[in-house]
């Protein structure tokens, strides 16, 4: 944990500081937030904050102690993660709304890069469970992680499959990772919590909102590959997270239903608009993300770990391509390593060549 998380937590506490102000804020300070909590106004106004935020901001921050906030933190055995530090995922950074804070209970993996988010609704038909528990146990048979939302209905029955398969799953929260929502869903959380993680970018203690809900969808469809739909009526949330997904240039995928189920109206109309691939198998979701090579690829990783070259190369890949003498001409590498370690990394699922020797980042 960064020496300065109090200060990332207690700037993102303050009122009129949001996601986007406190991403404003940690450019302009260079990631330095312990230097931006004791800020003067003018630099802060400088950093991109209306003047009428600053001033209320500075009016609350005497008010906060941030010791008491790391304490009711660690009582609540929760973990924090901020957009600097290495461990936060890095799908999700790259989603523009981002939370900066997340708060964590349970552990991130290596492998929760290659995660898929299964949605529906609350009230789900035998259909929907039996689709939902065939679909999650593929996937996590070829070390998928699965995401959702540990709401009633489908994304408790993805979570509960998931973990029925030996799998990882990553829980989603409207509230504080501290409280549970809907509360039969408690020993569910804790199951999570030893193998997977709990997450939230709500303090803990933050009891559920019904604005959180929509909110945290961003999530959910920003720490995943692409987004499912099993069931959803026509005004199901999880809608929400399939348009946050494709906002999010991530794939959206639905699983047809019947036309005369109105839970299925929502899932059905995504395939009918063109903005869900369908949905028969696993393996449909396997081919269109790139995953059934999933397992060799961890593999590849424990037996071949990350390098100083690779972590170079790396530095400067992105989604778009980048032939690979101009990789050598950057990283001023010799050419014959640069080829050598793309090989690798492609082995790995690190990069891909998209044609013509030109790379872009994995997945």
């Amino acid at each position: 944990m960064r020496a300065d998380v109090a200060y990332w937590i207690g700037l993102s506490l303050l009122p009129g500081i949001g996601p986007q102000r406190l991403r404003r804020i940690a450019d302009a300070f260079e990631n330095d937030l312990e230097r931006a909590w004791h800020a003067a106004p003018e630099a802060l106004i400088r950093a991109g904050l209306e003047p009428a935020v600053v001033r209320g901001a500075l009016a609350a921050r005497p008010s906060l102690d941030l010791a008491a906030t790391m304490r009711r933190i660690e009582r609540a055995g929760a973990q924090v993660h901020t957009l600097a530090d290495p461990s936060y995922p890095a799908r999700l950074a790259e989603v523009h709304d981002a939370p900066p804070v997340l708060y964590t209970r349970g552990a991130f993996a290596p492998e929760d890069e290659w995660a898929v988010a299964v949605v529906g609704t609350r009230n789900v038909t035998a259909y929907g469970r039996e689709v939902t528990h065939r679909l999650v146990t593929d996937l996590v048979r070829h070390n998928v992680t699965i995401v959702s939302g540990l709401a009633r209905g489908v994304d408790g029955l993805a979570h509960r499959s998931a973990l029925e398969a030996g799998g990882r799953t990553l829980a989603v929260f409207a509230s504080g990772v501290d409280i549970v929502y809907p509360p039969e869903h408690r020993r569910l959380a804790e199951e999570i919590a030893q193998s997977g993680a709990l997450i939230s970018e709500y303090p803990v203690g933050s009891q559920p909102e019904a604005g959180n809900f929509p909110a945290r969808n961003r999530i959910i469809a920003g720490l995943s590959l692409g987004t499912i739909v099993v069931e959803a009526g026509e005004k199901s949330g999880a809608l929400i997270t399939a348009q946050r997904a494709l906002e999010q240039n991530r794939e959206v995928f639905a699983v047809p239903g019947s036309i005369l189920s109105p839970r299925s109206v929502g899932a059905n109309r995504l395939i009918r608009d063109s903005a869900a691939k369908l949905v028969l198998s696993a393996d449909d979701v396997l081919e269109e993300l790139r995953l059934q090579l999933v397992p060799q690829q961890l593999e590849m990783r424990r037996l071949l770990p990350e390098n100083e070259t690779e972590s170079r190369l790396i530095a400067l890949l992105s989604h778009e391509p980048v032939h690979i003498d101009e990789l050598t001409r950057l990283s001023t590498l010799p050419a014959s390593d640069v080829s050598s370690t793309l090989a690798i990394m492609e082995l790995k699922g690190l990069v891909r060549q998209v044609g013509g020797m030109q790379y872009v980042v994995g997945l």
